[in-house]
């Protein structure tokens, strides 16, 4: 069974929507990275009771996302944050070689500031 990686960050998402026991059997797997076996005598439950259990939570989490694009949408925030401090840090560049007004430095500041803030 190879692992996604997505699955954990799907995890931190929506896990609460999954039962205790597909939440601690996917938490082990993904973010423990034990092995199904492992997680068998953790669990007490065969190994083929695991993989069913993480194959029905993994097929859950999946639907969830496409449904509600939930990671889709917070990736998506943090990348234009990220251009945004970026470009803010080159205006700010800029001003400081070509001539220094004080206002755009301190509202380029301000803005890596409260994007860093929402980022974070």
């Amino acid at each position: 069974m190879a692992k996604n990686l997505d699955i954990s960050i799907l995890l931190d998402f929506y896990g609460d929507m999954l039962t205790e026991k597909q939440r601690n059997v996917v938490e082990l797997y993904y973010n423990e990275d034990l092995s199904l076996a492992e997680i068998a005598v953790h669990s007490q439950i065969t190994r083929q009771g695991v993989r069913d259990s993480i194959k029905r939570a993994e097929g859950i989490l999946l639907d969830l996302e496409q449904r509600l694009g939930l990671a889709k949408k917070f990736r998506q925030i943090q990348n234009g944050l990220d251009q945004i401090v970026a470009d803010a840090r080159y205006i700010n560049d800029y001003n400081s070689r070509f001539g220094t007004f004080k206002e755009i430095s301190e509202k380029t500041e301000e803005i890596i500031r409260i994007a860093n803030s929402i980022n974070d």
